[in-house]
């Protein structure tokens, strides 16, 4: 294709970028990041016209944001997008990834680029339609440890059901074990949750980890919905963006999705690199087609602070074109004393997740479950 071919609209989308250094060394690696995160070539290699002066990444601002960090704001042609995760997450930090002392720290599309991508297909406001729960936070139990049986699991599912809680998830570390293989534990525990439901007269859903190569992914994910699976967890860390895109996008299975943070943690840990909590669990996610994104919560013994946390909830609920909003969480070993904290923070529009903090009595299960949901609507009572 010859360079009168190309043809731009004008429209670009803008990625920020935190740079440790001086100033002068910001802009020299900005200046690199310009090529690097689009034709990756010599300078001598540019052809000069369409390409050099519009295709390569465009330096918009650079400003001093912290003791030696620069903020370097670039533009990029949205041609360059295609709708998939792949694409927006290589277009954004493909390169640069692979750079010391650079973080993605935001990431802005205009409306058209976002339209493209496949979002939310409940999103917050239809995932608490289905609930039938209007206001309070939202609930949701984990099955756990790994190394139970598929009846084992069912029967703790059972029991959290009992206790109406609003969600029961999969653990992450759940696959097709052979002491605990994938369509027995979902069909079990889809019954188990079915009758509990049948009981208490209040809807709950099963999301089972669905997980593997793509065609073993699908398989499952249809697998579930046809044994009585009412969500689906995903590891987008794992299984890439992609899967849980096309998920949201395929006209059956066509359950909510849960992202779980899983194998993302090298991402952001590091502040001085990698990826803004904000962007890697609530931008992508969202874009991606979650309705729920799982991280861990500030105040535990992972390093995530409140402000990233807030960052997370904001990149989840903000206006962001056509896509819905999706639920944040409070999760990681999360406790009913830190309820008043958790609604004071995230407001109402959050899902608790919790795991151990329900099991401390096995014989009260049911009872543990009811009384935290008791806790929260009497924390969100006017």
């Amino acid at each position: 294709m010859s360079d009168q071919q190309l043809h731009f609209s004008g429209q670009r989308f803008s990625v920020e970028y935190h740079i440790q250094g001086t100033k002068e060394e910001a802009c020299r690696r900005a200046a690199v990041l310009c090529i690097d995160q689009t034709v990756e070539a010599a300078d001598h290699v540019i052809p000069s016209g369409v390409i050099r002066d519009q295709l390569l990444g465009q330096m918009l601002s650079i400003d001093r944001v912290g003791d030696g960090v620069h903020r370097a704001t670039l533009t990029f042609p949205i041609e360059l997008l295609d709708g998939t995760m792949g694409t927006l997450q290589h277009m954004s930090f493909g390169m640069a990834g692979l750079q010391s002392r650079v973080r993605l720290a935001n990431l802005s599309l205009p409306d058209e680029a976002i339209a493209q991508m496949a979002g939310p297909r409940f999103g917050s406001l239809k995932l608490r339609a289905l609930l039938e729960v209007p206001v309070r936070p939202l609930v949701c139990a984990v099955l756990k440890p790994l190394g139970l049986s598929a009846r084992a699991l069912a029967s703790l599912a059972y029991e959290f059901a009992l206790g109406e809680v609003d969600l029961i998830k999969d653990d992450q570390s759940l696959g097709d074990h052979p002491f605990c293989r994938f369509e027995e534990r979902v069909t079990l525990c889809a019954e188990a949750i079915a009758k509990a439901s049948r009981q208490t007269g209040r809807r709950c859903l099963y999301a089972p980890h669905v997980s593997g190569p793509w065609p073993t992914l699908l398989d499952r994910a249809s697998l579930a919905q046809n044994a009585g699976a009412g969500a689906l967890l995903l590891c987008p860390g794992i299984t890439g963006f992609d899967a849980l895109s096309t998920l949201a996008r395929l006209p059956f299975p066509s359950l909510p999705l849960i992202a779980h943070p899983d194998f993302q943690g090298s991402h952001f840990v590091n502040s001085a690199t990698g990826i803004a909590p904000a962007v890697l669990f609530g931008l992508f996610p969202r874009l991606a087609g979650a309705d729920v994104s799982i991280y861990p919560t500030f105040g535990l013994e992972y390093p995530i602070s409140q402000e990233d946390c807030r960052g997370i909830a904001a990149c989840c609920r903000s206006s962001l074109g056509a896509c819905a909003p999706i639920f944040p969480t409070a999760a990681g070993r999360m406790e009913a004393s830190r309820i008043h904290e958790m609604v004071a923070f995230y407001g109402t529009d959050v899902v608790f997740v919790l795991g151990s903090d329900l099991r401390r009595d096995p014989t009260r299960i049911r009872s543990a479950c009811q009384e935290f949901i008791q806790l929260l609507e009497a924390e969100v009572a006017p």
